[in-house]
C-alpha cells in the first residue's frame, strides 16, 4: 500500500472527499455568476428608463379647476368714540410748567381799604349797577348791563372826588359824555361820566376827597332817558366793581 504512486493515491483523494470539494467550487461558481449576471440585467433596465419620469400630462376637468372669486369679509361697523374730555396722563409728559405771570387781583388791597370814601353828589340812585344780570335800559328801551350808579343829582351841581388820588383821565367819550377818572392807588379807579363840557381839573392834578371836579351836564347821550344824574363808575385792576362796596 506504502508502494502506491503518487496518481493512485491522488485518484483515491478525488473519489472520496475531493468529489465534494470540488462539487462545492462548482456550486459556488454557478452563483457567483448568476449574482453578477442579475446584476447587469437590472442595471440596463434603470439606464434604459426616461430620466425625466413620466411625461404625460394630465388636463384638469374645467367645471372643476375654475377659480371661484372670494367674497369680501363682512366687517361690522365700528361704533362712534365718545371722546374724552379729561386728557390721559402719559408717564413720559413733560413736567406743567407753572405760569408765573401775575393775575389780576380782584380783591380790595390793603391800601384802598385804609382810604376814606364819600358819596360823589347826594341823592337818589336813579339806576343801579348790574353787571351780572340784565337790567331795563329807560334810554335804549332794552334789556342791558349796567356798569355803574347813576345818581341822581340837578345840573349844576358840583361833583366831588369819592377820595384822594391823581387824575389820570379828562376826556370826552361818544355815548357817556364828559368824563373824569381818578387813580385812588391799590387798582382803584373812579369814573364820572355825564359832566358839563368844563370840569375844574386836569390830568396829573393830585386831589383829596370831596375835592371838585366838575359840575353834573347832559353829556352822556347814552342816558338821556335817565333824569339829571352823574354816572359813577368803580373798577379795581381794570374790572367793574359795585361802587357801593366803597361808599357805606
Amino acid at each position: 500500500m506504502k508502494n502506491r504512486s503518487f496518481l493512485n493515491k491522488l485518484g483515491d483523494f478525488a473519489m472520496g472527499k475531493g468529489f465534494y470539494i470540488v462539487l462545492f467550487l462548482c456550486i459556488a461558481t454557478i452563483g457567483i455568476s448568476g449574482y453578477y449576471l442579475l446584476k447587469t440585467v437590472v442595471n440596463d433596465t434603470r439606464a434604459t428608463a426616461p430620466v425625466g419620469g413620466d411625461a404625460s400630462v394630465t388636463i384638469p376637468d374645467q367645471s372643476v379647476a375654475r377659480p371661484t372669486t372670494p367674497k369680501p369679509p363682512e366687517t361690522t361697523p365700528a361704533k362712534p368714540s365718545v371722546p374724552n374730555n379729561k386728557p390721559a396722563a402719559q408717564p413720559d409728559d413733560p413736567e406743567p410748567v407753572k405760569d408765573d405771570t401775575p393775575q389780576p387781583d380782584t380783591q380790595p388791597s390793603k391800601e384802598t381799604l385804609s382810604k376814606v370814601f364819600t358819596w360823589p353828589v347826594q341823592g337818589t340812585v336813579l339806576r343801579d349797577y348790574s353787571v351780572e344780570t340784565l337790567s331795563l335800559d329807560p334810554t335804549l328801551g332794552d334789556w342791558r348791563t349796567h356798569g355803574g350808579l347813576d345818581i341822581a343829582a340837578a345840573q349844576g351841581v358840583k361833583v366831588l372826588s369819592i377820595s384822594a388820588g391823581t387824575v389820570e383821565q379828562v376826556y370826552t367819550d361818544g355815548l357817556m359824555g364828559t368824563t373824569v377818572v381818578v387813580d385812588h392807588g391799590g387798582g382803584l379807579q373812579s369814573w364820572y361820566c355825564n359832566l358839563a363840557d368844563e370840569v375844574l381839573v386836569e390830568t396829573g392834578d393830585t386831589v383829596d376827597i370831596g375835592s371838585e371836579l366838575g359840575i353834573v351836564g347832559s353829556s352822556a347821550i347814552a342816558e338821556v332817558g335817565v333824569g339829571s344824574h352823574v354816572h359813577l363808575e368803580t373798577l379795581l385792576n381794570g374790572q367793574p366793581v359795585d361802587p357801593r362796596e366803597y361808599l357805606k
